[in-house]
């Protein structure tokens, strides 16, 4: 049986560790990129990496992979965290509740954060140590202050679009290639949306880490794997 976008992120509320992916077996494959592939990088942010307001143990190892995955696409785009000042995310804004609680708002239940990937601040910002010059577009989701944001494809209310299925439909593009932080949330949910918009998807496992919390990364697993969305290894991927 799938598990729903808030099952899973039920699960892994009470998250501090994460697992690299060379644990997953990937399905084998080579790949020729062609201009009609995207690199999507999800979430490279300092408040993401060690060190963190909400650290990915071990999310910089994904930085080596990005850089050189992405001199091989035409195409890149970047994710960025983006929350105003008392986003409805944060456990700050709900008096007597704390981080990793649960609390249901307007579009169904919502893990409350840390304070996060504050407009502007040094934690919102992308790692210094990222090389992507060729990055074409920055998606910035969450900055509405009362919807959480996880897939750069749609609000966590499931209504609201950030644009990005129409701009990579403009361009042409029609396979996405994901990676970054992390795995089990915004990863997969990104992986998720960008297969049900239509485009063939794959998540890039050696170029992500994940939150592996009370079976979160089994959770996502299944659920990109029902999606029809192919887990690789970076080395599959040969120059375009």
């Amino acid at each position: 049986m799938t598990v729903s976008r808030r099952e899973f992120v039920a699960l892994g509320v009470a998250a501090t560790a994460a697992a690299p992916l060379s644990s997953v077996k990937a399905q084998g494959m080579a790949m020729q990129l062609s201009s009609e592939d995207v690199f999507i990088i999800v979430d490279v942010q300092n408040d993401f990496l060690p060190g963190g307001a909400l650290a990915v143990k071990n999310g910089d190892q994904v930085i080596a992979p990005i850089n050189a995955l992405a001199k091989k696409f035409a195409n890149v785009i970047q994710t960025q965290d983006w929350h105003t000042k008392g986003h409805v995310s944060f456990a700050s804004s709900h008096p007597g509740l704390k981080p990793f609680d649960m609390t249901n708002l307007a579009y169904g239940d919502q893990v409350l954060w840390p304070e996060h990937c504050v407009q502007g601040s040094p934690g919102a910002a992308f790692s210094d140590k990222l090389d992507l010059p060729m990055v074409q577009l920055v998606i910035r989701k969450g900055y509405h202050p009362h919807v959480d944001s996880y897939s750069a494809f749609v609000e966590a209310d499931k209504t609201t679009k950030t644009g990005l299925a129409g701009y990579l439909n403009e361009r042409g593009m029609t396979r996405c290639f994901v990676a970054g932080l992390a795995t089990d949330f915004c990863v997969a949910w990104t992986a998720l949306d960008a297969a049900k918009a239509g485009f063939e998807t794959f998540v890039i496992e050696d170029a992500s880490r994940g939150i592996d919390a009370m079976g979160s990364m089994a959770a996502a697993l299944r659920n990109l794997d029902s999606a029809g969305v192919k887990r690789i290894q970076s080395v599959s991927i040969l120059d375009g």
